[in-house]
């Protein structure tokens, strides 16, 4: 990966779930659908990291410090909207137990962590949400680790011809060939690519501290080869990190693989890998 100045933008948001509060009714009457909470809320979030997005991505690589995963709605917004800047083709790649491809009308529970690649590929019910500078094309979105997705999703999921490598696939194939491939399309585009990960990509038994885990993701080797992949690959421009809560966590044991995940990415090796002790 080519060296590039890096910034690090926190972004604390705790609105894409269900809480308890006074300021899930007044969202619950303001929108069609009664199971939808902090609308007013996440769309704030969306139009911040937007901007941020945007703006920083023309002079650094931006790492976003989630939060959970309703921050991407704006974080993959903003470098859309940064790639048509420059004239590049966007790409995203999604590392994640879901596709959050619901909309606000179409939640069942009312989570908008579900709801970001519904948001940035266009679809319908959106309200009040900021336009979209650049839609994302579904068809330059790679989703791998998928292993929890109903009904409505995976019709749209074939729908929008979004590349879908589920944990079965990984199973059969590996996780390299899905990989490799994906990566030789936006190396041929020359494009530039968004990764968003989140904790719930890998399995819970080395990855605890998530609030939505899903047995049966992720190793801790496969993670490290996709970020080295990712990293030979030389086409990232940007990275989520999301739905790690610390309060969940085994002696910072997520914590750390996620620090460790993200300097593969930038380039780190198996030779460089320091040895932890959780004793």
């Amino acid at each position: 990966m080519t060296q590039k100045n890096i910034t690090l933008i926190g972004a604390p948001v705790d609105c894409g779930k269900r809480r308890r509060g006074c300021l899930a009714p007044v969202d619950d009457i303001r929108h069609a659908n009664p199971a939808v909470h902090a609308l007013a809320e996440n769309i704030g979030w969306t139009r911040t990291l937007t901007e941020a997005a945007r703006t920083e991505a023309k002079d650094s690589m931006p790492i976003f410090l989630g939060g959970d995963h309703a921050l991407a709605a704006g974080t993959v917004a903003g470098m859309a909207a940064h790639a048509q800047d420059i004239g590049k083709p966007f790409f995203t790649l999604w590392l994640d137990a879901h596709p959050d491809i619901h909309t606000p009308d179409t939640t069942d529970s009312g989570n908008l962590h579900g709801t970001p690649i519904g948001y940035v590929t266009g679809r319908e019910g959106f309200t009040g949400y900021p336009h979209l500078a650049a839609k994302v094309d579904p068809r330059n979105i790679c989703m791998i680790g998928l292993r929890s997705v109903d009904g409505p999703e995976h019709d749209v999921l074939q729908d929008l011809g979004v590349d879908v490598v589920d944990m079965r696939m990984v199973d059969e194939t590996g996780i390299r060939a899905p990989l490799a491939a994906f990566l030789e399309r936006v190396t041929q585009a020359d494009g530039i690519l968004h990764v968003s990960l989140d904790v719930d990509f890998l399995d819970p038994s080395v990855a605890p501290a998530v609030g939505t885990t899903v047995p049966g993701g992720a190793t801790v080797r496969e993670a490290h080869l996709v970020m080295e992949m990712l990293s030979d690959a030389g086409v990232v421009h940007s990275l989520d990190l999301v739905e790690l809560n610390p309060f969940l966590d085994d002696r910072g044991k997520t914590a750390n693989l996620m620090v460790d995940l993200t300097a593969s990415l930038l380039g780190r090796r198996v030779f460089d890998r320091p040895t932890r002790s959780y004793t």
